[in-house]
C-alpha cells in the first residue's frame, strides 16, 4: 500500500475501508490520548485478552487503531515495545481470521514500525458490514462490544436487539404482521389521499381502486399461508391510529417549538408549542408540514415563463429533506426512543432513534445506500415526497448553501445508533467576517471566502465539511482547501484536516464584538454636556455594521414593524432582511421584539434597547460632525 507523506491513505476494498498509518502519524497519536479510533495495548510477550473486546468494539461502531507496545501511565502513552514481535503478531492475525474466537473473520490491515530502538505492531480495525454486526467474542452474542471514548463498553440488551434488527436479511419494515386485522387496519382517507398523489404522479401505471388491492399490488399487504397479512410498512404508513399505536407503543414524531435560542434553553424550560404525533407516518408528514406552514415564510414570486405563483419558503427543499430523512430512516423497532425535531430560533434539531448505515462522508455522495426502512422509503419516492435514491442529505446542504447560512451539521452516532442533523439559522458570512476578510488584504472568490469564513467559525474543518459547503468531489474539496493553504489562511494539519493559523485566530478574536464595542463608544456625559465621539462613519466600519443597519438604528424613535423597518432600506426580500440586517443586531441586543415570547406573532414589532439607544445616541452625534 502507498500512504501519503503526513496523511492517512484509504483505499476502499470490497466493502471494507483499509487505512495505512505512516511512523510520522504514529508519533503525533502517542503524543496525545486514547480516544474512540485509537487505543493502545502494552501486549509485550503476548496479545492481551482485553484487545479482542477492542476489536468487536471498533468493528461494531466505526473502525479504529489499535497499537501493541504501548502501555498507559499517569495518563500519558509510554513506549514499551513488542518482545515477540513476529509469534504476536501472526497470533492475532490467524485469531482474527480463523473466525473461532470472534463469530465473524475480521480484515485487518497491519503495519510494524520501530520507534526509540523499540518495536510497535498498528492494527487497523475496520468498521464491519452492517449484515455481519454484532461482532461478539466466544460464540456468545451478549460479549458485544461498542466504543465509546476511549473504552470498550459491552452491549446492553436493547443495543444488542437494534444490532440484530439491521442486519437481519428481511427488512423489519417488510415482515407480516399476524395479529393485526388487514380488512380494518388501515385508515381509508390516508389510503385514498396516497392513491391520488400516485396516480397523478404515474399517469402510466394502471389505476386500481381498490385500497386492499392497491396496497396488495405493492406489498404493503402480503399473502402468507392462504392468509393476507398486512406488513409493518402498511400498518405504519397507511394504518389507523389504534393500529398503528399496537405495532408502535411509542410515538412516531415528537414536535416541538421553542421561542429561543439553544443556549438559552434548558430542558425544564417549557416548549411554546408541541404536538406529539401518534398516528401513521403519512398523517404524521401532513401534520407536520402544516405545522412547518405556519411558522415558515412565503415570498410571492412568478416564474417568468409560466407565470405560475411561487410562494414555497425559501428553507422548504431543507425541511423536507431532513423531516422525510427522519420519518423514513428512524427504528421503528426502537420502542424507548422517539424521534424528535426541536426548532429553536436559532436552529433546528433533528433527532433519530437509528444511525446511518453509511458514514458522514458516504451521506454526500449521490449514490444508492443500504437503508433500515426499503419500503417505508419507496413509498415516499412513488409520490415525488424525497429526491432521487442518496441525494436527500446533499440536497438539504445544497439548499442551506443558496440561503448563505451555516453547514449543516450531521452526528451519525454508531455507537448509540442515533442519527442527528442541525440546520443552523445564522449567516455563514456576517459583516463581521467580511471586515476579517478585508483585513487580510487578500482577494478571494466567493468560494474560498465561504471556506474560511468556515475555518473562522469551526477553527478546524475537514475535507468532508469542505465537500459539503462547496459541494462536488474529494479532488474539488481539497484542490479549494491547497489554494488557501498556498496563501498562508489556512493550515493543513494532515491531508484532510485543516485550521486556522494562530496569527489569523488572534487577529479574529481581536474584533471585539458590536455589543462591547457600542458600551465603549457609548458617549460620555461631562460637566459641559456630552463629549462628541468619532464621526458616523469611523463608528459604523468600527462596530462591522453594514450601512442598512445604520440607517436602521438612526431612524428608530419607537416600536416599529418588520414592513417599516424594510421600507427604510428599501429592501423587499423579507427572509434575507431578517437574516442580513435584522437578526445581526437582535442577536447583538441592539435591538429587541416587543413580544419575545412569540416571534412570529402578525403583532410583532421592534424597539431600541437601552445598548440601542446609547449607540444611536453616538451615530446621530457622529453624523452631526460631519
Amino acid at each position: 500500500m502507498t500512504s501519503l507523506p503526513g496523511a492517512m491513505t484509504r483505499l476502499k476494498c470490497g466493502s471494507y475501508w483499509s487505512k495505512s498509518m505512516n511512523r510520522d502519524e504514529l508519533l503525533e497519536k502517542l503524543h496525545t490520548f486514547e480516544w474512540n479510533d485509537f487505543e493502545c495495548k502494552k501486549a509485550s510477550r503476548e496479545v492481551p485478552e482485553d484487545a479482542y473486546k477492542t476489536v468487536s468494539a471498533f468493528a461494531n461502531t466505526a473502525g479504529g487503531w489499535l497499537v501493541f507496545g504501548v502501555q498507559e501511565r499517569n495518563r500519558q502513552l509510554d513506549i514499551v515495545g513488542v518482545e515477540e514481535v513476529d509469534r504476536i503478531q501472526n497470533n492475532f492475525l490467524s485469531t482474527l481470521r480463523s473466525g473461532q474466537k470472534i463469530n465473524r473473520i475480521i480484515q485487518v490491515q497491519e503495519e510494524k514500525y520501530q520507534v526509540e530502538g523499540k518495536h510497535l505492531l498498528v492494527f487497523y480495525i475496520p468498521e464491519s458490514p452492517q449484515n455481519e454486526k454484532p461482532i461478539y467474542l466466544k460464540g456468545d452474542p451478549r460479549q458485544s462490544y461498542v466504543r465509546r471514548g476511549a473504552g470498550d463498553e459491552q452491549c446492553t440488551q436493547s443495543e444488542l436487539e437494534r444490532f440484530l434488527r439491521d442486519s437481519a436479511l428481511q427488512r423489519y419494515d417488510s415482515e407480516p404482521v399476524n395479529d393485526i386485522p388487514v380488512d380494518r387496519c388501515f385508515d381509508e382517507e390516508t389510503v385514498r389521499w396516497y392513491q391520488d398523489q400516485f396516480f397523478r404522479r404515474n399517469p402510466e401505471q394502471e389505476e386500481i381502486s381498490d385500497p386492499l388491492e392497491f396496497l396488495l399490488n405493492w406489498n404493503y399487504i402480503v399473502e402468507q399461508d392462504n392468509r393476507m397479512l398486512p406488513t409493518r410498512a402498511g400498518v405504519l404508513l397507511f394504518g389507523k391510529a389504534r393500529y398503528v399505536r399496537q405495532l408502535l407503543p411509542r410515538p412516531v414524531l415528537d414536535y416541538q417549538r421553542i421561542d429561543t435560542t439553544f443556549e438559552l434553553w434548558s430542558p425544564e424550560e417549557r416548549w411554546h408549542d408541541r404536538y406529539v404525533f401518534e398516528e401513521n407516518i403519512f398523517q404524521t408528514w401532513r401534520g407536520l408540514v402544516a405545522r412547518y406552514m405556519r411558522i415558515a415564510e412565503h415570498p410571492f414570486s412568478l416564474d417568468p415563463d409560466t407565470l405560475r405563483r411561487n410562494d414555497d419558503p425559501p428553507d422548504y427543499v431543507a425541511f423536507r429533506e431532513a423531516a422525510i430523512n427522519l420519518l423514513v430512516h428512524q427504528d421503528y423497532g426502537d420502542h424507548g426512543r422517539k424521534a424528535s425535531i426541536k426548532l429553536f430560533t436559532d436552529r433546528t434539531i433533528f433527532w433519530n432513534p437509528g444511525d446511518a448505515f453509511s458514514t458522514e462522508a458516504e451521506l454526500l455522495d449521490p449514490t444508492e445506500k443500504e437503508v433500515r426502512n426499503p419500503s417505508i422509503i419507496k413509498a415516499f419516492r412513488r409520490i415525488g415526497l424525497s429526491d432521487q435514491a442518496g441525494t436527500g442529505i446533499r440536497s438539504i446542504y445544497r439548499n442551506w448553501h443558496e440561503l448563505g447560512r451555516m453547514p449543516p451539521q450531521i452526528r451519525n452516532d454508531k455507537a448509540r445508533k442515533q442519527f442527528e442533523l442541525v440546520l443552523f439559522n445564522k449567516l455563514l458570512i456576517t459583516e463581521r467576517t467580511l471586515q476579517f476578510q478585508r483585513s487580510l488584504g487578500v482577494t478571494l472568490s466567493a468560494e474560498q471566502a465561504e471556506l474560511l469564513a468556515l475555518a473562522v467559525e469551526q477553527k478546524r474543518i475537514t475535507l468532508t465539511d469542505i465537500r459539503g459547503l462547496v459541494g462536488g468531489t474529494y479532488r474539488e474539496a481539497k484542490a479549494a482547501a491547497d489554494y488557501l493553504v498556498q496563501q498562508q489562511l489556512l493550515e493543513m494539519l494532515d491531508d484532510t484536516l485543516f485550521e486556522l493559523p494562530d496569527d489569523l485566530k488572534n487577529r479574529y478574536e481581536k474584533l471585539s464584538s458590536v455589543e462591547t464595542l457600542a458600551r465603549s463608544t457609548t458617549p460620555e456625559v461631562t460637566a459641559g454636556g456630552t463629549k462628541l465621539g468619532p464621526s458616523w462613519d469611523q463608528v459604523g466600519t468600527k462596530l462591522g455594521l453594514s450601512l442598512d443597519q445604520m440607517k436602521l438604528l438612526t431612524n428608530f424613535e419607537g416600536p416599529h414593524s418588520i414592513t417599516e423597518l424594510m421600507e427604510w432600506v428599501e429592501r423587499t426580500n423579507r427572509t434575507k432582511f431578517r437574516e442580513q440586517v435584522l437578526n445581526p443586531i437582535i442577536e447583538t441586543r441592539l435591538i429587541e421584539m416587543t413580544i419575545p415570547d412569540k416571534p412570529r406573532s402578525s403583532k410583532q414589532k421592534y424597539r431600541l434597547t437601552e445598548t440601542g439607544r446609547a449607540l444611536q445616541a453616538q451615530l446621530i452625534h457622529g453624523e452631526d460632525q460631519k
